[in-house]
């Protein structure tokens, strides 16, 4: 009877690439609804990044955004330790592919700026920087000064601990609205709590 086994996942190109040049810096690869993740070490994200950028079999010259995830309140298995990951989608026009990269970062440590490596990368790691508080070395925020948010905003929004609505809303006319939990009614969507404002709406 013939062997009937599934054959192995091909391994991408890239993950060879990565894993042969920089061994243990590469700590995890995740295979998710089609995409790629490599899950990297911070100190050696430059180097990878540049490979990927470089290398004449791979070519991924189009830095598509960064993203950052606070993981706190996250009860479940992780790829990376550090409270938050730090998330790149990267794009090659030669070969028409995606690949997603992460690390891992705590509060009090930093994640090398891309800058260098992609010119566009200095806006996406500012607007983490101002809702995450995540600090890219290199690509540090101003003093006294926030890139999304007013000036004298008082914390990072995006964050768990950060408290939902409540805040009045400050108009370009210099008139103040009302703040979002005033206007909260019940719709037919679901909030964390499976409840808009004060009624139950799911009907689950």
């Amino acid at each position: 009877m013939a062997d009937t086994a599934p054959a192995e996942p091909k391994v991408r190109r890239e993950v060879e690439l990565v894993s042969e040049k920089f061994g243990g810096a590469l700590i995890k690869v995740k295979e998710y609804r089609g995409d790629t993740f490599l899950c990297v070490d911070r100190e050696s994200l430059a180097g990878v990044m540049l490979l990927l950028r470089d290398h004449e079999e791979l070519q991924y010259t189009y830095f598509v955004e960064c993203l950052g995830a606070d993981y706190s309140t996250w009860e479940h298995p992780r790829d990376l330790a550090g409270r938050f990951e730090v998330i790149y989608n990267l794009f090659s026009l030669k070969s028409n592919s995606r690949i997603f990269v992460k690390v891992g970062v705590d509060d009090g440590q930093t994640v090398p700026s891309l800058v260098p490596v992609w010119i566009g990368a200095e806006y996406p790691e500012r607007e983490v920087t101002d809702l995450f508080g995540v600090i890219f070395s290199g690509n540090e925020p101003r003093p006294g000064e926030r890139f999304l948010l007013p000036d004298d905003w008082v914390g990072y929004p995006l964050r768990k601990e950060y408290p939902l609505g409540g805040d009045d809303v400050l108009f370009d006319k210099k008139d103040v609205g009302p703040a979002v939990e005033d206007l909260m009614m019940p719709h037919a969507g679901e909030s964390f709590q499976g409840k808009t404002g004060s009624e139950e709406v799911s009907g689950r």
